[in-house]
């Protein structure tokens, strides 16, 4: 389900007139999806801002279209924002960018996992770039549409508030920056220059809402799936909690001390 969408242009003007919040929070409310927190209502005011900023250029056609809070069919996951239209070989695609308000961020030695303030403390999350390719992932192994039609998702990430990208480009995390490049404070221009590769031209055929009406349907026999696993191959994806209890587990079996028993 998508909580909000409309052309770019139409997105534009909701952000100049500080009311794209408030649409949010109405279509949130209709469409009883959860959601609209105080600090939430705060993080589209804020991250919103920056959006319009990015894509608020003549370079990406105003019938470009936007959609935000995209709920991922199958999980209690969202999307935040995700720009729809053709690229100069008028292929479909939809990129998907993940948002965060982080200021600081600090590295951990467990597979795309970082540490960063949220709510009331330091804890440790999903890097952003893994985050946003497993969102991408898992919409193209469940959704038929995406398939059979051919759309691209095209994943991302910006760190808006973020001034320094030592530690989220750092090379210990560049299996993943491959797969979703992370943009910070001051790549504006960069993230743009990404977008426009893929949106080059309008979205009239609805690329999200057929995607979001789109079948429900493994890509993968799960049959097949679980002899692919018994010969050690990964076949599933994990997201945001899965990935930090299974990189924990592994950090634990890591530091076992074979002379005394743990559970």
């Amino acid at each position: 389900m998508i909580v909000y969408t409309d052309t770019k242009q139409q997105f534009v003007e909701d952000v100049i007139d500080n009311r794209i919040h408030e649409k949010i929070l109405s279509e949130i409310k209709l469409k009883r999806v959860g959601g609209g927190s105080p600090s939430e209502i705060a993080s589209w005011r804020n991250s919103m801002q920056f959006m319009r900023t990015v894509v608020d250029v003549p370079e990406l056609p105003d019938d470009a279209k936007v959609s935000i809070e995209y709920s991922i069919p199958l999980t209690n996951k969202r999307v935040d924002f995700i720009l729809t239209g053709k690229d100069q070989d008028k292929k479909e695609n939809a990129v998907i960018i993940e948002l965060k308000q982080w200021s600081d961020v600090a590295i951990t030695g467990k597979d795309a996992v970082v540490s960063t303030f949220i709510g009331r403390g330091v804890r440790e999350t999903s890097h952003p770039s893994y985050q946003a390719w497993s969102y991408a992932a898992t919409i193209a192994d469940y959704n038929e549409t995406v398939r059979n039609e051919a759309i691209v998702l095209t994943p991302c990430a910006y760190l808006h508030n973020l001034d320094s990208a030592d530690v989220v480009g750092a090379p210990f995390y560049e299996e993943h920056t491959q797969k979703a490049p992370v943009f910070i404070s001051k790549d504006v221009k960069k993230l743009r220059a990404f977008l426009c590769r893929f949106v080059k031209h309008g979205d009239h055929d609805d690329i999200m809402y057929r995607v979001d009406n789109g079948k429900i349907k493994p890509s993968k026999n799960l049959a097949d799936s679980l002899a692919s696993m018994l010969k050690g191959n990964p076949e599933f994806l994990m997201l945001d909690d899965q990935k930090i209890v299974f990189e924990t587990a592994l950090d634990l079996d890591t530091l076992t001390d074979d002379t005394k028993k743990q559970v």
